[in-house]
């Protein structure tokens, strides 16, 4: 949700806050704040609205000083203001959060009680005053830190600095993510990797429970009872290039148009032809282990679940067993049937996503042996799984997803491959047909990229429209879903998405002239029942967007417009017809004035509920 950055060392800290708050702004962009130790007092600075807003006040009025920490927000307790935007106040004691603390009302009357007066409307000031409580005690600011968080119930990610320990910083995590990095000058405490990037490359990601104290020279690790922990420095490999536009007018259709190249590395080393298999060291299960597995579960959020329900086609499809699939956030408020040695796939891009984490360790609590889809190395959902299929497709900026979903079918491609044949339901020559085709897939993405100005003339006709239906059958239906989704969250229009079959028993009732509805239609065996529910459209006067197989010649003289898809295995359309429907989405957004990157009301990571 809301993005954290701070610095300890020997330059102006401001720039670096503000450019690691760019980096950031994905998380949150409802209001940004900087606090900067000035001497001997820390000053802060806030604005309402985006980072451009915090940066003309700065220019402004400049804050001076080497230590400092910032915030970019995403409300959840408190509206979009300066009073709630972050960095929160008590006495000398100063800090950002991301999170929510559950137990905020009686914490703050307590504190009421104790004459601490409230300036906001946030959770976050309960923490703020919590510290400074326990500081007025006589206890050094990591040991504040400490004692206030045992006190709070609920997620935090935490940077709190302090008049009393001008060159400390303390970072605290629980169910939030946090990373700190480090040079031979200076230190960083941020909520993403990127944040830090220009600085340094070593990084370590604060576990579950862990405060870090933090200082120009050196950081040292805690539990929250204070016991030493030993934590190791990563290297990150990626490009920091790969987090730029590189010409695009927007990161969510240079992320478009990645995705050949983002499919290929998800692949790539993972396969070998000889044998017809997928290879996956990290897996983190024997052969043995995947062949006893028992029930087989995904959970997933939002467009993640997405591809969950894609991959249930594809297990039961390759691998010839019941998949069951749930949405994380309604997982973890029953209490499921998990068995012990069941399979529980997660898949999440960030690897912080608050439902799907609980849904994982409430697994393993019951003895299922977890494997989770991820793309950022070393998250926290990557290091507690039994193992991991990374999707390695490099950060990716816009909110809404783009190349991470086809990077998630693919991992999903490789892992039904997988099980396939270590369940013996593939042979060697069904590996190797598959092979064949899946290495096929990033050339066919980039015939579909190349005729973009075929979707661009299609957004053109439509773009004034209020309300959108997206209508697919077996596997394609979860790319209706997905499809439907994209347009709602950058173009603002609302938009459905339905199994094709069930249009009769409701939606029917909406469709009209002004109603345009997005059919999918592979060549499969559900072909002549897409046809059908066609022609129920069109009697009902509704312009149709048919995106068809290559070859297909009877849905173009009934559909209004119409976008073929290379051919390909019916198993495997789903990636091809998700291109088109993200470019529909993002050139409808661009058409109606829309903030494509930044859609209003989201956050890139959802780790708070």
């Amino acid at each position: 949700m809301c993005g954290i950055v701070g610095y300890v060392g020997d330059q102006e800290t401001v720039p670096i806050l503000i450019g690691g708050l760019a980096k950031l702004e994905y998380r949150g962009y409802d209001s940004a704040g900087v606090a900067v130790l000035q001497g001997e007092k820390i000053e802060i600075r806030r604005t309402v609205g985006k980072l451009v807003n915090l940066q003309k006040s700065l220019k402004e009025k400049e804050l001076k000083g080497t230590v400092g920490i910032g915030h970019t927000r995403w409300a959840t307790h408190g509206k979009p203001s300066e009073q709630n935007a972050h960095p929160h106040r008590s006495k000398g004691c100063v800090l950002v959060h991301n999170g929510i603390i559950e137990n905020y009302q009686p914490l703050k009357h307590q504190l009421e009680a104790e004459g601490y007066r409230f300036q906001s409307e946030t959770d976050t000031e309960v923490v703020a005053h919590l510290i400074d409580k326990y500081l007025e005690q006589g206890m050094t600011l990591a040991e504040a830190v400490r004692a206030a968080t045992k006190e709070v119930r609920g997620s935090y990610a935490l940077a709190v600095i302090s008049e009393r320990e001008p060159g400390t910083m303390i970072a605290a995590r629980s169910g939030c993510p946090l990373v700190v990095g480090k040079t031979s000058k200076a230190c960083f405490v941020a909520s993403d990797v990127m944040a830090m990037l220009a600085h340094t490359r070593d990084v370590t990601y604060l576990e579950e429970g862990d405060v870090a104290v933090v200082t120009a020279t050196e950081i040292h690790f805690t539990d929250v009872d204070g016991h030493p922990a030993k934590r190791k420095l990563t290297k990150i490999i990626w490009d920091t290039a790969a987090a730029e536009k590189g010409g695009f007018p927007h990161f969510m259709l240079k992320e478009i148009h990645e995705q050949p190249q983002t499919i290929l590395d998800t692949m790539r080393g993972r396969y070998s032809y000889d044998t017809g298999e997928a290879d996956l060291p990290d897996i983190g299960l024997t052969p043995k282990e995947f062949a006893e597995a028992g029930r087989t579960w995904i959970v997933a959020c939002g467009t993640s679940w997405h591809a969950g329900l894609v991959g249930k086609y594809l297990l039961e499809e390759m691998v010839r067993r019941p998949v069951q699939v749930d949405i994380g956030s309604e997982f973890r408020y029953r209490d499921p049937l998990v068995g012990k040695n069941d399979l529980f796939i997660t898949i999440s891009q960030s690897g912080e996503t608050a439902d799907t984490l609980a849904a994982a360790r409430e697994a393993k609590d019951k003895g299922a042996r977890v494997v989770s889809i991820v793309n950022v190395v070393g998250s926290t959902l990557a290091r507690e799984s039994d193992g991991v299929l990374y999707t390695h497709c490099g950060p990716e900026i816009g909110v809404a997803s783009t190349k991470a979903f086809t990077a998630q079918l693919t991992a999903l491609y490789m892992l039904a491959l997988h099980m396939g044949r270590v369940r013996g339901t593939l042979s060697v020559a069904d590996g190797k047909a598959w092979l064949d085709r899946l290495v096929r897939l990033p050339v066919l993405v980039e015939r579909v990229l190349s005729r973009e100005a075929e979707i661009v003339a299609i957004a053109k006709r439509y773009y004034k429209k209020r309300n959108f239906l997206f209508l697919g059958r077996g596997i394609n239906y979860p790319i209706a879903l997905e499809g439907a989704l994209k347009l709602k969250e950058v173009s603002y229009i609302h938009a459905e998405g339905y199994a094709a079959g069930e249009m009769k028993h409701g939606p029917i009732a909406l469709i009209d002239k002004d109603m345009p509805v997005v059919v999918l239609a592979p060549k499969d065996r559900l072909y002549e029942k897409t046809v059908s529910n066609l022609m129920e459209v069109k009697a009902r006067h509704a312009p149709v967007i048919a995106l068809v197989a290559e070859g297909e010649r009877e849905l173009g003289k009934i559909a209004d417009a119409v976008f073929t898809i290379p051919d390909t295995h019916p198993l495997l359309s789903p990636i091809l017809f998700t291109i088109p429907l993200q470019l529909l989405a993002y050139h409808i957004a661009v058409l109606r004035g829309a903030d494509v990157d930044q859609p209003r009301n989201l956050a890139k990571s959802v780790t708070v509920e």
